[in-house]
């Protein structure tokens, strides 16, 4: 998990950057806290995005911290029957797009991320 700021402002936090969190994830072995053990899944190439604010800046820190204790990706069969890296909570992957669920402006982004990260044990 890296994050690099990029000087633009996200849809409803007009006056701040914007903070793109990159996770990459080589394909692997799934191991006996998978669904299928010995086999393979795909790796996974993921940017989420935060305002650059005191509270984005608080969320990024909690994100950091669910993410080295493994909470915060897991590996989970898909509808489709195959096994791929995905989030355990919401991630904002579209820094906009209007009323979609993984874009902005979302005013209660932020406070539901604590509260999902809370939820896990993060505060």
């Amino acid at each position: 998990m890296t994050f690099v700021v990029l000087r633009r402002d996200l849809p409803g936090f007009p006056n701040d950057n914007t903070l793109q969190i990159n996770y990459i994830f080589p394909d692997g072995i799934q191991t006996g806290k998978h669904p299928h053990p010995g086999q393979p899944y795909p790796g996974l190439r993921l940017c989420a995005y935060l305002p650059d604010s005191r509270e984005g800046r608080k969320v990024l820190k909690l994100l950091d911290k669910a993410f080295n204790q493994q909470l915060l990706f897991a590996v989970a069969t898909s509808k489709d029957g195959r096994d791929l890296v995905t989030p355990s909570i919401p991630l904002k992957t579209q820094p906009d797009g209007g009323s979609r669920d993984d874009s902005y402006p979302d005013s209660d982004y932020l406070k539901t991320v604590r509260q999902l990260l809370k939820d896990k044990g993060i505060e």
